[in-house]
């Protein structure tokens, strides 16, 4: 007999507590709510734990093409007391421009926001034997960097470097196979740009 009025009061305290939970107060969670701006969940990070947010990965901006021209460049080097001697000699002799200058890639190495140009020196056989950085200035193409190097490539670097590859010959190398490369970086520093690594590596 006990048992029986045992047994319904159970039931009725179960219910009382299931419905304090749906209240707005503090007991179940409600679903859609919106969830505290500053409740962010940490992640690890190299530095500790911080906000749950994914780290913005440095991409290297589009540099718009130099509207340089070969012409222009090449009235620039001749008129450049600086530029190595043998280099003006060839960029003075050629007939045409194409003999002895080729467009490289625009880059902004300088950080200007103004693209700079590259461009390879070469002879009538298209042998490259230099290279030359020309920026823009209110008097037209001026040179800011130049280098002499067997059969060069320039690349930008993800970092807004300069990478340049050359061919390095030995006295029993065939002109058609050098024996080793080199591999440079340069940076623009102070107002000029410097070489931060160099590589040697052998030829295939």
């Amino acid at each position: 007999m006990r048992a029986r009025h045992v047994l319904p009061a159970a039931l009725a305290l179960a219910v009382l507590v299931v419905g304090s939970g749906c209240g707005n107060g503090s007991g179940l969670r409600v679903e859609g709510a919106d969830p505290d701006a500053s409740s962010a969940t940490p992640v690890m990070t190299p530095k500790g734990f911080g906000p749950s947010q994914s780290p913005a990965r440095k991409t290297p901006s589009a540099v718009p093409e130099s509207t340089m021209t070969l012409p222009e460049v090449r009235d620039s080097l001749q008129a450049d007391k600086g530029l190595d001697p043998y280099m003006k000699k060839i960029v003075g002799s050629c007939s045409a421009v194409a003999l002895c200058l080729t467009r490289g890639l625009s880059v902004d190495v300088m950080k200007t926001g103004t693209p700079q140009l590259v461009v390879l020196i070469h002879t009538n056989d298209n042998f490259v034997f230099g290279a030359v950085l020309m920026a823009d200035s209110p008097k037209g193409p001026r040179r800011v960097w130049s280098l002499k190097a067997d059969q060069l490539k320039i690349s930008p670097s993800p970092q807004g470097d300069l990478v340049v590859e050359s061919q390095v010959f030995t006295l029993d190398d065939l002109s058609c196979c050098p024996s080793g490369r080199l591999v440079e970086v340069y940076r623009w520093a102070g107002g000029k740009m410097t070489k931060v690594s160099s590589k040697n590596q052998k030829g295939d």
